[in-house]
């Protein structure tokens, strides 16, 4: 009798029986009863979030990742599914049913739901509040903040600009995201841009001493307009005020700035120095396309490694932030196939740390801030490219809709639709929705865009709830559906931080 066990990280496409259920259901309980609880202090915290990162965005990665490799995808498992412990976070905001990454974020490293468009502030602050002083009356203190605080090291590292929303929240205060250079600052306002509060927050009769490592995209936010850029000199810098930040950076915060693969790989973390590391005038390149960058850029698993390394200096132990920045971007173009690279990607690295650190001490959180409209439907047969058109099981061709055109297994509740060829960051609105018979179009090709049911200019995030995984210290309390801000209060706990209540 042919039989399969179920062997985390180890996947076969052998055939499958009952027997091989009966044997998956016996492991997986045997590995049930074993569990038990880390109760002592998490000394580090890694909080890794995959923006825009859905259930079904997971799901897909998962198969996505398996059939990548040349095995059984449905029986694939991403590096954070093999955490131990897991529940739902309900991502509304104070004033949204269906979310953008400020409020939500800010509920992940305050504990307390806020509009939209707010970073760390409560939701008394309405957006676009251009009061410095109703700013400093209803901000709220982060997770990354009260770590500084306790003489921990910190660091933030993005796949997006490290001014954007996700990676802001954790440090800068303000009614408007998009406040994240000062020529983005409305006439009259006298808040603090973004970008201005990663150097002005922190330090002497600020908060903490600042952080150990920034990585990410983003150089245009800190350097003043009359300043090109090193890797596109025909792209100036954002700023009004002729500051430049990265120099402030390295000079205050005893920092080495790196923008390319190579200073980043010469980069010794056991130099003493902090790290700075911008590769992008905006956002970073997809992970797809990164080989191709005229500079090179690291991975983020590989920047989560250097971060560790650079972090773990401190004797006090660290809170690391790292975000998957682009899963978001992706599926806002509907482009599946950057979506469950992306994803992949922040797998990799969550393996990377999980093969780091020791799980006694260092307590593990996989999230999302919220999920996008992306579906998978269709009733493909077991193994089917995910990517692929619907081939129903026992078929030879992809079945065919009411219109007589064949149809993916992945598509979108709304956005900008099909488009084949070209970057993903674009596809024409005018051609939203089924509008051509894709029997001859490569599906799978890394710049299809998936169709829609409702066009708009760009998709949407969805409203449902996101996954929670988690190992380490205090793990085992993520259990249940709960709101998004009782993420904060276990990572508070476990770290033995004064709390404000």
């Amino acid at each position: 009798m042919l039989t399969v066990a179920c062997v985390v990280g180890s996947v076969s496409a052998m055939a499958e029986n009952a027997q091989t259920w009966i044997n998956d259901g016996e492991a997986a309980l045997a590995a049930a009863k074993k569990l038990h609880p880390e109760l002592g202090r998490a000394k580090n915290v890694i909080l890794f979030v995959g923006d825009g990162m859905g259930i079904s965005t997971i799901t897909a990665s998962r198969i996505f990742e398996g059939q990548s490799k040349g095995l059984d995808g449905e029986r694939n498992q991403l590096a954070f599914e093999r955490l131990p412990y897991l529940a739902l976070s309900k991502t509304y905001s104070a004033n949204q049913q269906t979310s953008d990454s400020a409020p939500t974020m800010t509920a992940i490293v305050t504990g307390v739901k806020t509009n939209d468009g707010g970073l760390s502030v409560n939701q008394a602050v309405v957006r676009s509040e251009p009061s410095h002083a109703v700013i400093q009356a209803n901000k709220l203190t982060t997770i990354l903040e009260q770590a500084e605080m306790s003489g921990r090291a910190t660091g933030i590292i993005s796949t997006a600009r490290v001014t954007h929303a996700t990676p802001a929240a954790t440090y800068a205060h303000t009614s408007n995201r998009d406040w994240e250079a000062d020529s983005n600052l409305p006439a009259g306002a006298d808040v603090k841009d973004i970008a201005a509060q990663l150097i002005d927050s922190f330090g002497p009769k600020q908060i903490g001493d600042g952080l150990e490592v920034l990585m990410g995209g983003g150089r245009s936010n800190l350097l003043p307009k009359a300043q090109s850029d090193p890797e596109y000199p025909n792209i100036k810098g954002k700023r009004n005020d002729g500051r430049d930040l990265i120099q402030e950076f390295q000079t205050k915060f005893n920092a080495h700035y790196v923008w390319n693969k190579a200073q980043f790989d010469a980069f010794n973390p056991a130099s003493g120095q902090r790290l700075l590391g911008l590769f992008e005038p905006s956002h970073m390149q997809y992970d797809h396309d990164r080989l191709t960058d005229t500079a090179g850029e690291p991975s983020l698993a590989e920047m989560t490694d250097k971060a560790i390394e650079v972090l773990k200096r401190n004797k006090k132990g660290y809170f690391l932030m790292v975000e998957a920045g682009r899963i978001d971007h992706a599926s806002h173009a509907n482009n599946a196939f950057r979506t469950l690279s992306e994803t992949v990607a922040l797998s990799d690295a969550v393996k990377l740390a999980m093969s780091k650190v020791d799980m006694r001490d260092t307590l593990i959180i996989v999230t999302a801030d919220h999920s996008h409209t992306l579906t998978i439907g269709g009733y493909a047969k077991r193994g089917n490219p995910i990517l692929g058109k619907v081939i129903f099981p026992g078929a030879a061709v992809p079945e065919k809709a009411l219109d007589g055109n064949p149809y993916t297994t992945i598509s979108f509740a709304n956005g900008t639709g099909y488009a084949a060829g070209g970057d993903a960051h674009s596809a024409s609105a005018s051609r939203a929705g089924r509008v051509a018979d894709m029997s001859t179009v490569d599906t799978e090709d890394p710049d299809f865009h998936q169709e829609v049911m409702v066009p708009l200019a760009a998709e949407t995030h969805a409203g449902e709830d996101v996954a929670i995984f988690a190992g380490g210290p205090n793990a085992h309390l993520f259990h249940g559906i709960q709101e998004q801000s009782y993420i904060y209060y276990v990572m508070e706990d476990a770290m033995g931080l004064a709390t404000r209540r």
